[in-house]
């Protein structure tokens, strides 16, 4: 039976690239699985079911709620978003990673469920680059890149929560130092352990053999 994958948590404020490293990691990453989110949000031009998101009726949505088929869900913008429980478990015990890209409120209910998952908060370099991403999708209004910004800022008071903080200043860089953390947490002794017990046994035996 294959070693249970570890579950990862990124988290970022909106406009600080989180979908895209998320997307760029598992993509160059053999064993990682990103984890697609359930949402009420309007599906936008250019966005796939089952590719970006699962778009559900908010009706369903409170009803998978109430059925407890979340392992986490918050509402963020008038919108709910939840992650599949079952498809989280089921990934995990196959062996294999799990990337969920979530809120800092997911990544609190996911921890307290989870505590074994590793945390990485993703920030902008700034305020003024945060805005002009977000100007740059030209998919909001000012008024609405001004609430995003605000919400931005109350976000990454959050930071401390998570157990590694990357800066995506430059996108090849964060995406290098996300793969860099997913190769430790790999190689972290209650992983790699399990992995390696008939090379340990045989280390810790003292019989060699002889040529």
């Amino acid at each position: 039976m294959a070693e249970r994958g570890t579950l990862f948590i990124i988290s970022a404020p909106s406009g600080a690239g989180k979908t895209s490293l998320a997307n760029a990691l598992v993509e160059q990453t053999p064993g990682l699985r990103l984890s697609i989110s359930h949402t009420t949000r309007p599906q936008r031009p250019g966005e796939e079911e089952g590719v970006n998101y699962h778009f559900l009726d908010r009706s369903v949505f409170v009803r998978k709620v109430e059925e407890g088929r979340f392992l986490e869900h918050a509402e963020v913008f008038g919108n709910l978003y939840g992650t599949s429980a079952d498809w989280v478990n089921h990934t995990l015990n196959q062996g294999e990673d799990v990337v969920l890209e979530i809120d800092w409120q997911g990544a609190q209910q996911v921890r307290r469920l989870m505590p074994g998952a590793t945390s990485i908060f993703i920030l902008p370099p700034s305020l003024d680059e945060l805005a002009q991403r977000l100007q740059g999708r030209g998919q909001d209004d000012e008024d609405v890149i001004d609430e995003r910004l605000a919400g931005a800022q109350r976000e990454m008071t959050h930071y401390n929560e998570f157990d590694y903080l990357v800066i995506n200043d430059d996108f090849a860089r964060a995406r290098g130092d996300l793969s860099a953390i997913i190769q430790a947490r790999r190689l972290h002794i209650d992983r790699q352990a399990p992995a390696l017990e008939s090379t340990l046994r045989e280390l810790l035996s003292g019989n060699r053999s002889r040529q």
